[in-house]
């Protein structure tokens, strides 16, 4: 490792992986120093290498394309772009679903220096709506006409709307598409088809400098309207380059990108990154078919929240429960074995006689699980949520490693990562080449480096209050309170504002207690209360499959979740995941439901967070309840 001194600590940096490795084939800033020549430059390096796939409905069976094809398809919407009298500058949105049309859209809009923003699939349309009316965008493509219908209606000024752009695979009418002309501020709206030309026309040179802006991104905020991230050409490629120098993807990867290419994580790790390295990424179908995908494309590499592999420990664990003492013992045996074999492989521990079991176990038990995720994964990269410890042990007891990172939108977006041979699981990993941190006085992680925004569109104010102009530069402040240990790996202990206060002045982080949690697999969804209140409460949606089977071995109907019997066993099974916290952090009350807290209800962020301010405003009367002393259960 090398060692950079700064003002308030030493950062410390994995290993350089991009140094003499013959599997790779990285293209660097002197290659490329745009989005779009970095796709310019994978298509010359390798253009009959397949770079996407994905299942073509029609067909009913997945197809390849190759770059060359990809360039061919870039070519023909650069013509179209160009002839519909956009200049550089213009913001250009997509609502779309992750495939290759995204990839095409996304780089013929580069190519000609416009601004790309994402919008999300699983959005409100008013909230789309005012994206694209706060951007000024001027075109959206849309997947089905009905989405454009929705955000039309919405309450939302997009009169800067010039054309709307649908899929011919439209939910809508099979009439052809027409324009509006009975009123001069509706846009175009045009079928794909429509509107391509049959043929492109080849540009020699891209429009885009380094540090013009490539994209808005605007954060799904939890509180009030979002506000859009402005990346640069240089912000996402610098990222994309020092994520590759912390964790390489080789050619011969294969990656399943099921995350929405609208959050920054998936589209510079799930999607420039591979580009810029030659791996191969395919399109997840649904989130419903997310287990059938893993299994025919056998990705060595994901891009995941940690939301999806809690759940597939929850079902690991309320699978076990069922089986046999023996196979119980012989899978807890497993993760012993596995972790011991992880932990001498990380040169923490020592080897032990125990270890001469791993590969009997490994083909008795890990073998199965590591198969019904596709039998190939080498790594799983974890971001956007903070991952539990205990999911984190036994998949990487299961030859699963997953290697925890961090990062905001704002830092386009990787901060910091584990990798395979620096894991802490317990820690967002160490920072990447390029970027600085520090910790400042009231322990707010404050972080520098070329993969920082430029600042907020069209929010002066905000961009103040976030990036910090020192003597050693523009720092940008993340709202995350952090410590740095010994060995330089960076741990998040709570928001500086997510921090609850309780009537006796005692400060508990939320988020924390809710993962601890959600470890159970009889909770779906939790939100923990108690500010300035004299415990702490919960709003607890539980797993509908889990509540059924526990429900019919109690002899409970759905209309018990009010009843103190069943209150007292949630509270108990609460309780035996917070063993770890401090006597005083007890969940004394609780509200139970089985619907499930959406992006369409408006509780829910695009990326799957929760609204705090809004669930408590739904929930007003519950919590009052909670709080007015009747039947407050002891735990």
């Amino acid at each position: 490792m090398t060692t950079l001194s700064t003002k308030h600590t030493d950062i410390v940096y994995a290993e350089d992986a991009l140094e003499s490795n013959e599997e790779l084939d990285p293209i660097n800033s002197a290659d490329a120093n745009t989005l779009d020549q970095l796709f310019r430059e994978r298509v010359r390096r390798s253009p009959e290498k397949v770079a996407y796939s994905q299942f073509d409905q029609h067909r009913k069976q997945w197809h390849s394309y190759s770059w060359s094809d990809m360039a061919e398809q870039v070519e023909r919407w650069q013509v179209a772009f160009r002839a519909s009298g956009l200049n550089k500058g213009d913001r250009v949105a997509i609502c779309y679903r992750n495939s290759v049309e995204w990839v095409i859209f996304d780089q013929a809009a580069l190519r000609l220096g416009l601004v790309v923003v994402p919008l999300y699939t699983a959005d409100r349309a008013d909230n789309i709506a005012y994206v694209i009316g706060h951007s000024q965008s001027k075109v959206v493509f849309f997947a089905e006409q009905s989405v454009w219908e929705a955000v039309s209606a919405a309450d939302e000024d997009t009169s800067c709307l010039e054309l709307v752009l649908v899929a011919d695979n439209s939910a809508a009418n099979d009439q052809s598409s027409q324009n509006n002309t009975s009123d001069e501020k509706q846009p175009a709206v045009k079928y794909v088809s429509d509107w391509l030309p049959e043929q492109g026309g080849h540009l020699e040179r891209g429009l885009a400098l380094p540090d013009d802006l490539a994209t808005i991104i605007y954060t799904s905020g939890t509180t009030g309207r979002p506000k859009g991230v402005m990346l640069s050409h240089k912000n996402i490629l610098s990222n994309a380059y020092s994520g590759m120098r912390s964790e390489a993807l080789r050619t011969t990867d294969r990656l399943l990108s099921f995350l929405p290419l609208s959050h920054a994580l998936e589209r510079t790790v799930g999607y420039y990154s591979p580009m810029m390295m030659g791996a191969q990424v395919s399109f997840n179908r649904s989130i419903p078919e997310l287990a059938d995908d893993l299994k025919v494309i056998q990705p060595s590499v994901l891009i995941s929240v940690p939301r999806i592999f809690e759940r597939v420990h929850n079902q690991i664990y309320a699978k076990l429960a069922k089986e046999s003492s023996f196979k119980q013992t012989l899978f807890n045996l497993t993760i012993d074995v596995g972790w011991r074999r992880f932990e001498y492989q990380q040169g923490t521990r020592t080897w032990h006689p125990k270890l001469l079991l791993s590969a009997v176990l490994d083909t008795l038990v890990a073998k199965s699980i590591r198969n019904n995720l596709g039998g190939c994964l080498e790594y799983v990269i974890v971001g956007g949520a903070p991952l539990s410890s205990e999911v984190a042990k036994t998949f990487i007891s299961l030859g699963v490693p997953l290697l925890q990172g961090y990062g905001l939108t704002e830092t386009s977006p990787v901060t910091s990562a584990n990798t395979i041979k620096h894991n802490a699981p317990d820690s967002i990993g160490l920072p990447l080449r390029g970027v600085k941190v520090k910790i400042a006085d009231n322990d707010e992680l404050w972080v520098q480096g070329e993969n920082v925004m430029q600042g907020y569109w069209q929010n002066e104010e905000a961009t103040a209050e976030t990036m910090v102009n020192a003597d050693d530069g523009v720092w940008l402040k993340t709202g995350d309170r952090a410590s740095i240990d010994e060995k330089g790996f960076l741990r998040i202990i709570g928001r500086i504002k997510d921090i609850l206060v309780l009537a006796n002045g005692e400060k508990m982080p939320p988020t924390d207690i809710e993962s601890a949690i959600l470890r159970d697999p009889l909770f779906e969804q939790v939100m923990v209360l108690g500010e300035g209140k004299p415990f702490l409460s919960a709003l607890a949606v539980l797993n509908k499959a889990t509540w059924q089977n526990l429900r019919s071995e109690k002899g409970w109907t759905d209309d018990d979740l009010s009843k103190k019997e069943v209150k007292d066993h949630v509270i108990g099974s609460i309780a035996g995941q917070m063993s770890d916290f401090p006597g005083y952090a007890k969940i004394r009350q609780v509200s139970l439901s089985l619907e499930e807290w959406t992006v369409e209800s408006g509780l829910m962020t695009p990326t799957l967070k929760i609204k705090r301010p809004k669930i408590m405003a739904a929930h007003a009367d519950q919590i009052e309840a909670m709080y007015a002393g009747r039947g407050v259960h002891k735990a």
